[in-house]
């Protein structure tokens, strides 16, 4: 695969773009220039909506187009329009809901391009949370209401469930993931169950994933999967590096990824992302 073929750089952020810290490093953030500068487009990867991205991220001036909420939305920012749309069905997303309600969790959803929330399960986030990170996330873009089921049933008119998320206890097994997950799958085959920490998972309707985001977002430029690098490190990057025609998994990727990775780079914490564009030429 030769520099002039790869037109697409897809990201995902978190562990990946981002160091430990959920900084944007200026080693990074100049390799990317540098690619856009060529000509490539810079496309951030992300299990947030648009407006959740990190500021470091969402204002870098080449940034067009992002892939948000794991592939329910291809999100145009010049037109504030969306590209791509894959959304959960209003009543199998309060069904889903229902079913979390039999295990110890918190959940919410996005909608709209907004996280909502129960009162209750935002008030006691921070037995669940597993990190400053993801208990700010819960606090900053999650719009409380008294109970999330029935906010999303009076609101109706405002259109499907963009992804679930759920998390555990901070003090619960990894053991206590999957068995949830193992649940939802069986229940709901229409959905699927990702995670982006151990006790942590996110739901969309199984269309709504990075890979098929990544394909219809290259077809809509006219361009195909052969012109795309993914960069990626958790399980619901997976689809995406495996359908690029270059996949790279962070040398801190999890097992799956770099099993399915077409090449392996330095980790998020030691600039992985430039050092590959680096050796691909871009």
């Amino acid at each position: 695969m030769t520099k002039a073929n790869l037109k697409i750089i897809a990201l995902d952020l978190d562990g990946t773009l981002l160091d430990s810290q959920k900084r944007l490093s200026d080693v990074n953030r100049a390799a990317l220039a540098a690619a856009a500068e060529r000509g490539a487009l810079v496309v951030p990867t992300t299990g947030r909506f648009f407006g959740m991205m990190p500021t470091a991220v969402r204002d870098l001036p080449f940034v067009r187009y992002a892939i948000t909420i794991n592939g329910a939305q291809v999100y145009d920012r010049e037109t504030d329009a969306a590209i791509v749309r894959e959304e959960i069905p209003l009543e199998m997303a309060r069904e889903v809901m229902a079913l979390l309600d039999g295990y110890d969790v918190i959940y919410d959803c996005y909608r709209s391009n907004w996280g909502w929330m129960s009162e209750a399960f935002k008030a006691k986030a921070e037995d669940y949370a597993t990190d400053e990170h993801y208990l700010r996330m819960i606090h900053e873009f999650r719009r409380p209401v008294p109970e999330l089921k029935a906010h999303l049933a009076s609101t109706a008119a405002d259109g499907d469930v963009q992804k679930i998320m759920l998390f555990t206890r901070r003090d619960a097994s990894e053991g206590a993931t999957r068995e949830i997950a193992a649940a939802v799958s069986a229940r709901f085959p229409e959905v699927k169950v990702t995670n982006s920490t151990w006790n942590n998972l996110e739901i969309n309707i199984r269309t709504a994933h990075k890979g098929r985001a990544l394909a219809r977002f290259a077809e809509h430029l006219g361009l195909s999967l052969a012109n795309c690098i993914s960069f990626g490190d958790g399980a619901n990057d997976l689809t995406m590096v495996e359908a690029a025609g270059v996949g790279v998994a962070m040398a801190n990727a999890c097992p799956e990824v770099l099993a399915a990775a077409d090449y392996v780079t330095a980790s998020n914490d030691e600039d992985g992302v430039a050092a590959a564009l680096s050796h691909f030429g871009l």
